[in-house]
């Protein structure tokens, strides 16, 4: 099993777990269209997220096309992710526009994300399997490293492998799969908090608790662990909207 092939698709039975989880960002066989639709995901997420596209806020393909030097091909797929998130809404007539949850809704939604990844973390601490258990504790190293380095860009990423490789590790695909699509739905958010001041450092210490649980086989612990560290997810997002 590959613990850096994640997805927001079904996992599907793979090699040596026997649970996969393939990349969020990698929808289509399409490896180019799909990295520039991925690129122009996480830009324009961002800058809804900080405000800079506010509520209300056209989304024109033919702009966006223009303005980021790419076909409407590319534009048109990180719409549809968009609008899967919610950050967009597609109205009749009026094309795509930026939306914005309301608070109560983000809430339920970290809410669920925090209760299904802590699914996952328990039951990785009960059936992980002991080379990726290894492979865990390498990206938690990895990680380590990136929060002396302050690159929340990079951090992110090593992040998404991190909290895969305990999807994966649930040993259950169906429950993986909830996960992924509510974390999809939740990523910008989760994402934006990394720019807090200090966030990286308290993320990987967040992220050293679930991985001593995980490592002891302890699924109680693990689980809580992982609930509180997507509750701090959620209150450090709630800081850093403010401070936008």
């Amino acid at each position: 099993m590959s613990l850096d092939d994640p997805a927001a698709r079904a996992p599907q039975p793979g090699a040596e777990s026997g649970t996969v989880v393939r990349r969020v960002d990698r929808p289509s066989t399409s490896r180019d269209k799909v990295t520039r639709a991925e690129e122009l995901r996480l830009q324009l997420a961002d800058e809804i997220v900080r405000g800079v596209l506010p509520p209300g806020s056209a989304l024109d393909e033919t702009d966006i096309a223009r303005r980021f030097s790419v076909s409407r091909t590319p534009v048109r797929e990180a719409l549809r992710q968009l609008v899967a998130s919610g950050l967009v809404e597609a109205r009749a007539h009026r094309g795509a526009v930026v939306a914005q949850p309301s608070l109560d809704r983000l809430t339920e939604m970290f809410e669920a994300m925090a209760e299904l990844e802590a699914l996952c973390a328990g039951l990785a601490a009960e059936r992980m399997p002991p080379a990726d258990r290894q492979k865990l504790e390498a990206i938690h190293e990895e990680l380590r490293v990136l929060s002396h380095a302050g690159n929340p860009e990079r951090f992110h990423e090593v992040n998404e492998r991190f909290h895969n490789a305990i999807y994966a590790g649930s040993q259950n695909g169906y429950i993986a799969e909830m996960t992924l699509a509510t974390r999809v739905r939740v990523q910008p958010f989760r994402r934006a908090q990394f720019r807090n001041l200090g966030r990286l450092a308290k993320s990987h210490a967040e992220h050293d608790r679930v991985v001593v649980a995980i490592m002891r086989g302890d699924k109680a612990g693990a689980a809580a662990a992982m609930r509180a560290h997507i509750e701090l997810v959620r209150g450090e997002y709630e800081i850093y909207a403010v401070s936008v």
